[in-house]
């Protein structure tokens, strides 16, 4: 190991921190939108086929917030680049709409409108795996659960606006 190693591996783990800190903090403060509402209004909607229990969400959100983390961590620890910077405002948007999703649909309970925020988070998404794909491809293939996931969203977002 070199002295370089050395210096830079304690920060290096700090910023992964730093992301993880960060991505666990949004589903933190989206889940006090989810709790208000989960046992209420929510359970009281009509919901479309495949539509998973409330106990699948929990774990599923666990596992992508790790891996949107990791993601983004590892595009930050590339060299300092015009892509970089523009890769890590992608991922700072969808994140901002992953948030607003959660309140328009669970706080405002204005689902058509959810809907139309999750249409921008799935092109937000898609538009940071591309962007990462440029300087890391584990980075992007890191995001495609949750690309995966936010088209499944769609489906029962879009199906619960049409059902209710």
């Amino acid at each position: 190991m070199t002295v370089t190693e050395i210096q830079t591996r304690p920060h290096t783990r700090t910023a992964l921190v730093g992301w993880l800190a960060l991505c666990f903090g949004v589903g933190a403060a989206s889940s006090i939108f989810v709790t208000r509402s989960i046992l209420t209004w929510y359970a009281a909607l009509a919901k479309p086929p495949f539509t998973p229990p409330n106990h699948v969400f929990g774990p599923v959100w666990t596992v992508l917030y790790s891996l949107m983390a990791v993601a983004a961590w590892m595009v930050w620890k590339t060299r300092s680049s015009t892509c970089r910077r523009r890769g890590l405002r992608l991922f700072a948007v969808q994140l901002a709409l992953n948030f607003l999703w959660t309140w328009i649909f669970f706080s405002t309970h204005q689902t058509l409108t959810a809907f139309l925020d999750l249409l921008a988070l799935w092109a937000a998404i898609l538009l940071t795996i591309l962007t990462f794909r440029k300087m890391s491809h584990t980075a992007a293939w890191l995001l495609v659960p949750y690309l995966a996931w936010v088209t499944f969203a769609g489906y029962l977002n879009l199906a619960i606006w049409k059902l209710n």
